[in-house]
């Protein structure tokens, strides 16, 4: 474990070197479009149940007016999202621009994520960073083998379906991850992430 976290902030910081005229470029392009802070960071429950704030490019701003935050680059949001058994909507009315629906379906703003890779906070593959609420509501018992991982940018329920899948099918596959963890599954996730991604299946 020790040693691929270690690769995975050799990896990320690469990445992030590399990536550093697109991001640069998308958080300008967020910034014009919404008129607000173009990075949000949302709180969420990292391993040992230590707070992380996870960043990601703003993709929901509708139509109301932009918030005194605007000209700063980053807006926290602490308070916990509501919890539904039901699949994401695929047309949320929050996401009301072009180019924020596309970031979202080929998970562009999820590329700042490798910022907390690099800082040894998330891992590449692992369950997804949830918030308190989430974690109380559909994990219950189950939290504390949860939380012994690192979060991930990527796991299997987002190569399985990912925005089509309800909490609950989640919640069976971050588990499984989980309890059937081996570096033969970690490399099969993160080479199926990629072409998922590229092709901006189920995600919305």
């Amino acid at each position: 474990m020790r040693a691929i976290a270690v690769g995975e902030q050799a990896c990320s910081g690469v990445l992030l070197l590399l990536l550093l005229p697109f991001l640069i470029f998308i958080t300008l392009v967020t910034a014009i479009l919404s008129r607000r802070t173009p990075l949000i960071a949302h709180k969420r429950v990292g391993q040992s149940g230590r707070p992380i704030w996870v960043l990601k490019f703003r993709t929901m701003w509708g139509q109301s007016s932009p918030t005194s935050s605007s000209l700063t680059l980053i807006e926290r949001l602490s308070s916990d999202c509501s919890v539904s058994t039901k699949a994401k909507p695929r047309n949320d009315p929050r996401v009301s621009s072009r180019f924020a629906a596309l970031c979202r379906r080929y998970s562009i703003d999820e590329l700042p994520q490798l910022w907390h890779v690099f800082r040894g906070e998330m891992s590449l593959v692992g369950p997804r960073p949830l918030t308190t609420a989430e974690i109380e509501t559909y994990y219950r018992s189950a939290q504390y083998e949860l939380l012994t991982m690192k979060p991930g940018i990527s796991g299997l329920w987002q190569i399985s379906g990912r925005s089509r899948l309800s909490y609950v099918q989640r919640r069976r596959l971050d588990l499984f991850l989980v309890r059937k963890w081996s570096l033969g599954l970690y490399v099969r996730i993160l080479v199926a992430t990629v072409p998922t991604v590229l092709a901006g299946k189920d995600a919305w």
